[in-house]
């Protein structure tokens, strides 16, 4: 059996498909992934800083390398994740919708 979409049905299934597709856009976007990631790295790098040894700190000519490290990567992580919340993606243009017509 085959099925028959009016183009009433047809045009409200592309809608919903643009809708998720602008959403799935909006969850994957590279700058929520970047973000997340220079936060996560961040948080472990500042700890391994905060934890450093004498022995490591003399190594790194007197620097706690992992702490400044750590913070820098956290403020780029934040910032692109303030960047995302400032300027979020664009949902795609409407198309222009054809007029239903009349039967």
């Amino acid at each position: 059996m085959s099925e028959h979409y009016s183009e009433r049905d047809l045009q409200r299934e592309i809608t919903d498909l643009e809708t998720k597709s602008a959403t799935a856009a909006r969850l994957f976007d590279i700058r929520r992934i970047i973000g997340g990631l220079f936060v996560v790295y961040g948080v472990i790098v500042t700890i391994a800083g905060f934890t450093a040894s004498d022995a490591d700190i003399k190594k790194a000519e007197g620097v706690n390398i992992n702490l400044w490290t750590g913070l820098g990567m956290l403020v780029l992580g934040l910032l692109f994740l303030l960047w995302l919340k400032l300027r979020p993606t664009a949902p795609p243009p409407p198309d222009a919708i054809p007029e239903e017509r009349k039967e």
